[in-house]
This record gives C-alpha cells, sequence and structure tokens, in this order.
C-alpha cells in the first residue's frame, strides 16, 4: 500500500514554482498525497493540485516568455504595486469557480488578517478567493479585502504551515521549505530562451507610465529586472539581451574556504549590498522575517521530510523562471526523498 502524504508547501514568491516539481517526484515515487497545506504561492500550486488542474496551471507558466510576464503585471495605485487581476484571472480561468470542500483532497490556505493581526485558515468557501488572499504578498500584491478584515500573505505569520496537517493521520509529513540558507550545492538550471527584442520591450515599459516615474520605477523591479539594471536610466534598460547575464547574478560556485563565492572564470563575485529600491528594501526584509519565522515552525513541528530550497536561487519576484524553477524543485525532491528512504531500509 503507498504510503499517504500530508504535503506542507511553503511561502517563498518565484520560487514557489518549485513546489510542482516537488509534488511530480513524490507522485512519481508512489506516494499518495492525501492532504496540502500551503501560504502564498504553496497555497496557490496546492490549490490547483488539489483542483486536479496542475497539468493545466504548468503548461501555462512555462509557456511565459519575458514579454508575457510584463503584460500580466497590471499596476496599482493603492495598496500594491500590481492588482492581480489578470494574474489570477488566468489561474481562475484554468481552475474554474470551486469551493475549498468539493476539492478532491483536504486543503488549508493561510492568509494573514493585519486588521485583528492573526493567522487565517481557509478550509472551505471559495477556492479562488482562499489562493488569493494567501498570496497577497505586501508592497507586491493588493490585499484581499472581506469584510472589515484586510488578507494578506500568511508568510507573514507562517511561512511553513505544518500545523494546519499535523492531524490528518497521514503516514508522513512532506515539508517544502522555500527559503533555506543552506544546500549551497544546488545550482538553478540554464534553460536556453529566445532573447527579447528591445524595441517591443521599450515599448511595453513606455505604456506603463512614462509620467509617473515612481510608479514606473516600481512596475520595472515589477518585471523582474535584473538588478544593475535598476541602477540605469529607463532609456537603456534591456536586461534580456543575448549576452550572458551579469557575473553577480549567475549562481555561485560552491564556497571556498574561506567562504567568499568565485564565478565561473574563477574571480571572486562581490554581491551588491542592499536592495536597489523601496520595494526591493520590503521584500527582502519580508524574506529575513520568513526565514525565521519557517525555522521557528519547523522546530515546533518536524516534519518526517523536509526539502529545503535554497533562497538564494532566485529573486522574491523572478516570476519567469517556473521551467528552472521547476526542474530544481524536481531535483531537490529526488535526492531528499533518495536519503529518506535509504534510513527506512
Amino acid at each position: 500500500m503507498n504510503k499517504r502524504v500530508a504535503l506542507v508547501l511553503g511561502s517563498g514568491g518565484a520560487r514557489g514554482y518549485a513546489h510542482i516539481g516537488v509534488i511530480e517526484e513524490i507522485e512519481r515515487r508512489g506516494y499518495d498525497i492525501a492532504c496540502i497545506a500551503g501560504c502564498s504561492m504553496g497555497a496557490v500550486v496546492g490549490g490547483i493540485y488539489a483542483a486536479g488542474k496542475l497539468a493545466q496551471y504548468r503548461e501555462w507558466i512555462e509557456s511565459l516568455d519575458y514579454l508575457d510576464v510584463l503584460r500580466l503585471v497590471d499596476v496599482s495605485f493603492r495598496l500594491g504595486a500590481i492588482r492581480g487581476e489578470k494574474v489570477f484571472g488566468q489561474i481562475r480561468k484554468i481552475v474554474g469557480d470551486i469551493n475549498i470542500e468539493d476539492l478532491r483532497i483536504p486543503y488549508t490556505a493561510v492568509a494573514t488578517d493585519l486588521t485583528n493581526q492573526q493567522e487565517i485558515w481557509f478550509q472551505e468557501g471559495c477556492l479562488h478567493q482562499a489562493m488569493r488572499a494567501s498570496a497577497a504578498i505586501p508592497s507586491l500584491f493588493t490585499p484581499v479585502m472581506q469584510g472589515k478584515r484586510m488578507l494578506v500573505d500568511g508568510g507573514l505569520l507562517n511561512p511553513l504551515p505544518i500545523v494546519p496537517v499535523v492531524s490528518s493521520h497521514c503516514d508522513l509529513i512532506i515539508a517544502v521549505n522555500l527559503n533555506s540558507t543552506n544546500q549551497r550545492h544546488y545550482q538553478l538550471p540554464v534553460i536556453q530562451r529566445p532573447p527579447a527584442f528591445k524595441s517591443r520591450f521599450d515599448s511595453l515599459i513606455n505604456s506603463l507610465g512614462s509620467h509617473l516615474p515612481f510608479r514606473r520605477r516600481q512596475a520595472e523591479q515589477l518585471l523582474l529586472l535584473e538588478q544593475e539594471a535598476f541602477r540605469s536610466a529607463a532609456a537603456d534598460l534591456n536586461p534580456w539581451s543575448e549576452g550572458p547575464e551579469p557575473e553577480s547574478q549567475q549562481p555561485a560556485a560552491a564556497p571556498e574556504a574561506e567562504g567568499a563565492p568565485k564565478s565561473a572564470s574563477g574571480s571572486f563575485i562581490i554581491d551588491n549590498v542592499g536592495p536597489a529600491s523601496l520595494l526591493d528594501l520590503v521584500n527582502q526584509s519580508f524574506e529575513v522575517m520568513q526565514t525565521s519565522l519557517a525555522q521557528y515552525k519547523i522546530a515546533g513541528y518536524p516534519p518526517d521530510v523536509l526539502i529545503n530550497v535554497p533562497k538564494r536561487v532566485c529573486r522574491f519576484f523572478e516570476f519567469y523562471k517556473a521551467p528552472e524553477l521547476i526542474a530544481l524543485g524536481r531535483e531537490i525532491a529526488s535526492d531528499t526523498l533518495d536519503r529518506y528512504e535509504q534510513d527506512q531500509l
């Protein structure tokens, strides 16, 4: 009889795509995913999986090139840089209108109620609203209003929601932590993409509010520009040229004994210190908090299997790296489950 798994999918922005590779590897080995709890992108991927639409979702996100991602950005002028209607509208098309209690397996999405300063568990009601509230990353997506409650990303209080599955009576709990600070030997795979045309890119950037410099700069950051591009004038931006990535943005090789990472050419890498913008500052602060909170959750309720995805592999809002992150998630899950299964012999 296959082991029944309670799966916990943590928050971590774009790194949440790694959850898809993890799920594929778990199923490939014959485990039966019997329930899911998720936060932020973990809630999105988990909800889509529970609705039986993960293959369609994966096909969509892997088809997106850089400019497709840009077109999904609907700039907001209120409590978040992005309204999220385009992204979640597409997710609604894929999943349909379905309630959590009608899903094929039990599901919990975790959000944060800012009004009452407490953690909220969605275990019934509209799946779409639960995913949207859980993934309302502060400063990035606008909050979800539910009556008098203002709901934002669950990662604010619980980036790795293990507690909701503790009473599930499954054979084992597998948790996926997207904020690991170790696992330095893992690198993001290189997948070739067709280069974007500068004229098309410039045209799209200009359409995002050339008369609003601050909002335009926010939009550019959300459009996943490289860190060096943040410091350049908008007219000179072309982050997706055919040349290689700047060394500072390439995955660092394993550190030497002295702790200094080197590039592929052997030269030492000196990372840019500090965020490049207010939005980057907020997101980096959010990630530091999530990393610390996740460690407390793991210590309080240690899962049977902990799959650690290093947060250094991509920045929080690099949502155009789905193919690479899915492949990385599958690789790390395979290695981790190999060790677990060997220990069970």
